[in-house]
C-alpha cells in the first residue's frame, strides 16, 4: 500500500518550492535523476519548464515518472 504523500523542498532556478509526492514517486524520481546523472533539482526544473500552466508541478513529476517507466517497458527486457 502507498504511504501518505511526503513534502520535500526543491530549488528551481534559484527559488525554493515544496512538492508533495508519495514515497514511491520520490524513489522513482530520484532513480531517474541518478540514471541520467542529472541533479534532482535540475530534473525538476526541466519538468517545470515543460509543463503547461494548468498542470501542477507534483502532477507533472508523476507523469514524467510514469512516462519514463512506460517507455522502458515498451523497450522490453535488456
Amino acid at each position: 500500500m502507498t504511504q501518505r504523500p511526503v513534502k520535500h523542498s526543491l530549488t528551481l532556478r534559484g527559488h525554493r518550492t515544496s512538492v508533495t509526492l508519495e514515497p514511491e514517486f520520490w524513489t522513482a524520481f530520484r532513480a531517474i535523476a541518478a540514471s541520467t546523472d542529472t541533479p534532482i533539482n535540475a530534473l525538476a526544473a526541466e519538468i517545470d519548464a515543460a509543463r503547461g500552466p494548468d498542470l501542477g508541478l507534483a502532477s507533472a513529476i508523476r507523469l514524467h515518472v510514469l512516462r519514463h517507466y512506460l517507455a522502458a517497458a515498451e523497450k522490453g527486457p535488456r
